[in-house]
């Protein structure tokens, strides 16, 4: 299945300043996926297909952002690692390749690290599929829909996490929403054959009960530190109506971190902020809203936390290595820096986002991404490199050499981003959820 070369527009220096993002989708379509008629179409690898950068074409140009710079919050942590070089000016244009098409919405993606090539690729229904030497495997990896309920938008299966020794325990880790609506996180394991999971070989790790279908989170990674994260979403419907943003006694809203190779399940890591009371033991961070997607950047360790916003702006919060837990982002306080509901407590420490676009500037669901340290793309070097599900814009976000963050728009993609992925080899890809495509960088 062929798709027509997709024209990008002129490349925009966006320094956006003190404007916080926090995403206004309806309470039925609040999320980085919302509502699309699933993709019938035949997978089947399709001719090569590339998306330019926004210097290809001047003459389709979209509204670039206007220009801004925003410091770094007061009430941040100061950057653990030394301050970036200024953006790159792109005098290459790098591109999007289409690699793969006609997958039934996708919404993950996973590099196995074995240095096939393979790519672990979710599906909203709740299956893996296996892309491999250019086309996506008949044969799922893994298919769990009957366990799955996936009716609502923001439903289904959602996160995908390899476990760091997983070449040679097998384990990876899903969130995925059951068929009463409630998330799960649970651990499967590869079978010998490395392209088939066993479906019989699930553990689950933690049920949580979602009040509404939105706002489930979904992201799953593993730290430099070795445990897990999770990022939950606020529960639904629309400005938190059950404040759980700002409740420790609730997983949603939060950041968790678990040792999963300690205890059965798991065990809390010693120095989470409340393993010794005051909140669950499991949460890392709180006061968010819907943390779709977030990253650590694999060189410096440092964590870019994309929150999904509620009416006016989306934003993108920042932790560098060796943070504390405990970090208080202030939902629903504020979007960013903006006063939302009800007031802080004097003694509340609210960290402020780096960065925010508007939604009358830039769309209206961020989708996080990943910092780029691949080979293909050198003058992105530690870019973070994320996008907007309304939109299909993609921008990158890089710290100065005074220190501030500068924000540019990169493409023009017209997808419907759902989510980012990285291979072994440092290498970015895009998922778009209303075609099926899987894009690479470069």
């Amino acid at each position: 299945m062929s798709k027509p070369r997709t024209s990008l527009s002129v490349i925009s220096l966006v320094f956006v300043c003190l404007s916080l993002a926090i995403s206004a989708c309806q309470a039925q379509v609040s999320s980085p996926v919302p509502s699309l008629e699933p993709t019938n179409s035949p997978v089947l690898p399709p001719p090569p297909v590339t998306v330019a950068s926004a210097t290809a074409n001047p003459a389709t140009a979209t509204s670039a952002l206007p220009a801004a710079t925003l410091a770094p919050s007061s009430t941040s942590k100061p950057a653990a690692t030394p301050v970036a070089t200024p953006f790159p000016s792109l005098a290459a244009a790098p591109e999007w390749k289409r690699l793969a098409s006609g997958l039934e919405r996708p919404t993950g993606i996973a590099d196995p690290g074995d240095g096939s090539g393979r790519l672990l690729v979710l599906e909203q229904p709740g299956r893996i599929r296996v892309y491999q030497n250019g086309a996506i495997l008949d044969r799922p990896f893994l298919d769990i829909t009957s366990r799955v309920g996936s009716s609502g938008n923001e439903q289904g299966l959602l996160g995908i996490a390899l476990h760091p020794k997983y070449l040679s325990n097998g384990f990876f880790y899903v969130n995925y929403t059951d068929v009463n609506g409630n998330t799960v996180i649970a651990r499967f394991k590869v079978t010998s054959d490395p392209n088939v999971a066993d479906p019989g070989s699930e553990k689950d790790l933690l049920h949580v009960q979602q009040p509404f279908p939105n706002h489930n989170g979904g992201s799953m990674v593993f730290g430099p530190d070795g445990l897990l994260y999770m990022g939950l979403g606020d529960g639904g419907s629309q400005g938190d109506p059950h404040l759980n943003g700002q409740s420790l006694n609730t997983y949603l809203g939060k950041i968790l971190r678990i040792d999963v190779d300690h205890g059965d399940p798991y065990a809390i890591p010693a120095d989470n902020p409340f393993a010794k009371g005051g909140g669950l033991p499991e949460i890392w961070a709180y006061g968010l809203r819907n943390p779709w997607r977030f990253s650590f950047d694999r060189q410096t360790g440092d964590m870019y936390i994309a929150d999904v916003g509620q009416d006016t702006y989306e934003e993108i919060n920042f932790l560098p290595k060796g943070s504390q837990g405990g970090v208080d982002f202030g939902w629903s306080y504020r979007e960013g820096l903006h006063p939302y509901k009800g007031n802080p407590p004097a003694s509340a420490k609210l960290t402020n986002p780096v960065f925010e676009y508007a939604h009358s500037v830039g769309g209206c669901s961020v989708t996080g991404g990943y910092v780029y340290r691949g080979k293909l793309d050198p003058q992105l070097d530690g870019t973070y490199i994320y996008g907007d599900y309304c939109t299909g814009l993609v921008w990158g976000l890089k710290r100065n050499s005074a220190g501030a963050w500068e924000n540019h728009q990169l493409f023009a993609t017209r997808l419907n981003i759902s989510s980012f992925g990285e291979d072994q080899n440092g290498e970015l890809y895009m998922l778009d959820l209303k075609d099926g495509g899987v894009y690479r960088l470069g």
